[in-house]
């Protein structure tokens, strides 16, 4: 992989690490941190990849994974306000969500987080993940009952 394409891929997909690395992290630092470490790693072994598809689910796995050792690590809680570009009247309502999402179970907030923030598709999501699409689609769904129960908790 010459320097051109990996410039390329940070151009490309640097946003969506970084929105990966936040579901897993609380602090953006945290996340870019997480994302450069992807890409010092992808500079270091010079993978080989099928095509960008190839490229773009081993950058994710990379990413989440790298994210949930730096999480292991430091087991912060920071809050996530500076994370979020949102309406003012909307932010509270989305920081609440990402907080719920952010403490579901790494295997439910990762699908989770591909299928409505990024727009993947279950059978995207499986191959970039490396599952089965059903293991997908029942993880989605255990995702978002979790969701329910963990908002509806903290509703007056």
């Amino acid at each position: 992989m010459d320097p051109e394409e990996v410039a390329e891929l940070v151009e490309t997909c640097s946003p969506m690490l970084l929105r990966a690395a936040l579901t897993r992290l609380s602090a953006p630092a945290d996340a870019e941190d997480a994302v450069q470490e992807v890409f010092l790693r992808l500079l270091d072994r010079r993978p080989r990849f099928r095509d960008g598809e190839h490229a773009k689910a081993w950058l994710i796995r990379a990413t989440l994974n790298q994210a949930s050792d730096l999480r292991r690590r430091r087991r912060d809680d920071a809050p996530l306000d500076e994370t979020l570009s949102a309406r003012p009247d909307d932010a509270e309502t989305r920081l609440d969500l990402l907080a719920a999402v952010r403490a579901l179970p790494p295997a439910y907030s990762a699908v989770i987080h591909l299928y409505y923030y990024e727009g993947y598709s279950i059978k995207e999501i499986a191959r970039l993940l490396a599952l089965p699409v059903p293991t997908v689609g029942t993880r989605l769904a255990r995702g978002r009952e979790r969701l329910r129960q963990l908002l509806k908790e903290d509703t007056p």
